[in-house]
């Protein structure tokens, strides 16, 4: 992992089965406005935020209940000079127990700072991961972006 990738973490109470279930579980933690599947190896699905962000991911590494590994195969956003800084970057969720708690670390390789992006897709990571997700795994009830907006 390059220093400057950009990652966060959480840890929660629930098993690594748990967490592993709920990050495949997109539409209830990122976007219920996702097509496609997004619970088995090479399953290919769009994420679209308004006429914001719209990208296409493939499942590329799943290891059940330790890695799940997203490779974004097309991207636009409609507030960036460049609309594919995240074209060929990896998402990555990599699950551990310790001491009867699951640590979910979520690593976006290649968003650095000097994408134009970094900010704004800091701040929603940060929310969607710590918040959100988190939500999923602990009550079963996320935040995700609502079908239709």
């Amino acid at each position: 992992m390059k220093a400057n990738d950009f990652t966060t973490s959480i840890d929660v109470n629930q098993s690594p089965k748990e967490a592993f279930d709920a990050i495949n579980n997109v539409r209830g933690w990122w976007s219920e406005r996702i097509d496609g599947g997004t619970a088995k190896l090479n399953d290919e699905f769009t994420y679209q935020r308004k006429e914001l962000h719209k990208c296409t991911m493939r499942i590329v590494e799943m290891i059940p209940d330790k890695k799940v590994v997203w490779l974004v195969l097309d991207n636009y956003f409609n507030f960036t000079e460049d609309q594919t800084e995240w074209n060929g970057t990896k998402i990555e969720f990599e699950i551990s127990g310790k001491d009867n708690q699951t640590h979910i670390q979520f690593t976006h390789r290649g968003l650095v700072p000097e994408f134009e992006c970094y900010n704004i897709c800091h701040d929603a990571w940060s929310f969607y991961i710590k918040e959100s997700l988190r939500g999923v795994i602990t009550t079963g009830k996320g935040q995700p972006n609502p079908e239709v907006e």
